[in-house]
């Protein structure tokens, strides 16, 4: 199966961990939605969407190149790292996939370190995140999508 994921990880690369050990692993295009704006995605199978949280949801760019460039009708999963782990983080790039009829295959998140923000005044939370264990379940559940 052809599989790109396309990704946003900028301040500690948390997201940017998860995805760089999938990779080692398994045969994927990694897409860097700040180096390639324009990627096409129409000859991918399955397209992941991974990015840290940021005000609870997606990075920005990374839901506007979704919703410009995410061909209809592909199967698609998500994975995030966030500092805090409750909220409702993937319904804005859930909204973009339904709308092009694709199918959602799952989803993963874990905690990452996180200094966005407020978070910077009190040294950042969820400090050593994301750990080994919670990067093999990431590796984990892309293998059983």
């Amino acid at each position: 199966m052809n599989t790109a994921i396309v990704y946003y990880s900028q301040h500690h690369g948390n997201t940017r961990k998860l995805l760089d050990a999938i990779a080692a692993a398994h045969p994927v295009t990694l897409i860097d939605v700040t180096q390639a704006p324009t990627a096409d995605l129409t000859g991918y199978d399955r397209i992941g969407f991974a990015s840290g949280i940021y005000y609870s949801s997606f990075a920005k760019p990374l839901l506007a190149y979704a919703s410009a460039h995410l061909p209809a009708g592909k199967d698609v999963f998500f994975l995030s790292t966030q500092g805090n782990p409750k909220g409702v983080f993937l319904k804005a790039i859930r909204s973009i996939a339904k709308e092009k009829g694709c199918r959602e295959l799952g989803s993963y998140g874990c905690l990452g370190f996180d200094t966005f923000g407020p978070f910077k005044l009190i040294g950042g939370i969820a400090k050593g995140h994301p750990t080994e264990e919670e990067i093999k379940g990431a590796v984990q559940f892309y293998e059983a999508l």
